[in-house]
């Protein structure tokens, strides 16, 4: 590939505003804050960052229960704040990207008020409204993500409207035509303010099948699984109607110089992923692949699953990787620290697009929260069960100064315990640290087309040791990564191999064995 899109060779960085950094004391992060912290994006090494929701919002689920689709909410700072946000990233060479939330609003989004209001109000068919079942009861059973049935009754209407989320958060009927001309104006107002993609939300939920049926009982559900399991939802998410609906999304940000880019969430396997990249390619540009968060963390398990997603790939797609996010556990909390170290090679060394979740490049652990400061719907819907995002939603800690440099106020959620030296000020001052770690893998991808650009190939287990090549032009390059606590022996492809970079103590002269926990580069010195 001669000229690739921004998107295809760079790193993306997921930033949780309201915990990445605060400047007016209210314990909660804001927009001048992450002004403030564009250095330290360009010194770890990415090209953009995507910042989860900051539109006016109630706060349910935490601005994914949008207000306005065309606003900043005040606790993030304002529309002036975002402008000065956008052009001093710019100004850094970042790109800036924003998330979209498509599926559904708020509740108190003046277009449900309206919906809501009566049977004939114009915006009624906006969102999806049903008549009960014969016996009173909701119009199937569909059940919400964070539990019990997604059907609401409205007693002054005498209907039910849908949520496939939160009560607080009705989702829209892209069925009708007046409702996507309004969200596609809401995403050109974004456009035409020069952000450069949008990460967009539960895509593969956004059209339902139009005759509502029951979704089919999941056979394989036990107690202490997710409510929602309960069914599989084979009616209420992933119909062919919402490829239409990408396809257009991707027209509108095309139309737009500077290779604008979409991202979408689809937690789906392969065979039902792939149709998001569209039949000619003309889908979103990177439907995420969420694999790595929930892979058996072993050589053989993901060497399957790269080869499985490469083969899976249509031709011409651009493949990417997540290691973890806002909705799920931290990395280091679920293969531990030694080993984070060897999944941020995996990461920044696969083929594609990698995206890194905030705190992640210093290690950062999910953290416990006390009942009493519990502040996520989910797990506030659905206790004890493990489903609670709050404990990877902690503030970002910067230095070892009152509450990590994030606030001068109280955080809105815990610190991680160790905050006093796992800081971004401690690991910029050593450089075995995972951050400059993770600042040493970003350059490679700069300084080596191998591994910004290049084909994969080789993906081989063998025990703990998982391996593969990058190739591009003349330059050949190997990475072997041991999955496991014992050293290893290894055994390379032929001959004239040299040692680039390893994550335990960069440079070494050895190329025979490979110590617990490490992860090597290679690069043929001889063809």
């Amino acid at each position: 590939m001669t000229h690739p899109k921004w998107w295809q060779s760079g790193v993306i960085y997921q930033v949780y505003p309201r915990s990445f950094q605060d400047t007016n004391g209210d314990g909660i992060g804001d927009l001048a804050g992450i002004e403030r912290r564009l250095d330290h994006f360009v010194r770890l090494g990415v090209d953009a960052i995507w910042i989860s929701p900051i539109y006016p919002s109630p706060m349910v689920d935490f601005g994914y229960d949008v207000a306005d689709y065309t606003g900043v909410h005040p606790m993030f700072g304002t529309m002036a704040d975002f402008d000065r946000l956008l052009s001093a990233a710019h100004d850094r060479g970042l790109r800036l990207l924003l998330d979209f939330v498509p599926n559904h609003s708020s509740d108190q989004h003046p277009w449900f008020l309206e919906s809501r209001s009566s049977r004939d109000n114009p915006k009624r068919d906006w969102y999806i409204w049903r008549d009960a079942a014969p016996d009173g009861g909701p119009p199937n059973n569909w059940i919400s993500d964070f539990g019990g049935s997604a059907w609401q009754w409205d007693a002054a209407t005498g209907q039910y409207y849908y949520h496939a989320m939160l009560v607080e958060q009705p989702d829209l009927n892209w069925r009708n035509p007046d409702l996507k001309r309004a969200m596609f104006d809401a995403m050109r107002f974004w456009f035409d303010k020069g952000v450069d993609g949008f990460r967009v939300d539960i895509l593969w939920h956004m059209v339902k099948a139009a005759d509502f049926p029951d979704n089919p009982p999941n056979p394989d559900w036990r107690p202490g699984m997710a409510d929602k399991d309960r069914v599989l939802q084979l009616y209420s998410t992933d119909q062919p109607e919402v490829f239409a609906i990408a396809e257009e999304m991707r027209a509108l940000a095309d139309s737009y110089p500077g290779d604008r880019v979409l991202i979408g969430e689809i937690y789906l396997p392969y065979d039902r992923l792939m149709p998001y990249y569209g039949a000619r390619l003309d889908g979103v540009h990177l439907p995420f692949n969420f694999e790595l968060i929930t892979a058996d963390w072993n050589a053989a398990a993901i060497a399957k699953l790269i080869r499985d997603y490469e083969g899976a790939l249509p031709e011409g797609g651009w493949p990417n990787w997540v290691l973890g996010n806002h909705d799920r556990p931290r990395i280091a909390t679920r293969v531990g620290e030694p080993q984070a170290r060897v999944a941020a090679m995996l990461l920044l060394t696969l083929r594609g697009t990698p995206t890194i979740y905030y705190g992640d490049e210093l290690g950062l652990g999910d953290v416990a929260i006390p009942a009493e400061l519990v502040q996520d719907p989910r797990e506030l819907r659905e206790p004890g069960l493990g489903f609670g995002r709050d404990p990877v939603r902690t503030p970002m800690p910067w230095d070892a100064s009152a509450n990590a440099g994030f606030t001068s106020g109280e955080p809105w959620l815990p610190l991680n315990g160790d905050w006093r030296t796992r800081n971004v000020a401690t690991e910029e001052g050593d450089r075995g640290s995972l951050l400059a770690l993770y600042r040493d893998l970003l350059a490679l991808r700069r300084a080596h087309p191998a591994l910004a650009m290049g084909a994969v190939r080789r993906i081989e287990a063998d025990g703990d040791v998982l391996a593969y090549e990058r190739m591009q032009g003349q330059e050949r390059m190997l990475v072997v990564l041991n999955l496991g606590a014992e050293d290893q022996v290894l055994n390379l492809p032929g001959e004239g191999w040299s040692l680039l970079f390893s994550t335990c103590s960069g440079l070494r002269r050895s190329t025979a064995s490979l110590e617990a926990n490490e992860g090597l580069i290679l690069i043929k010195t001889s063809l």
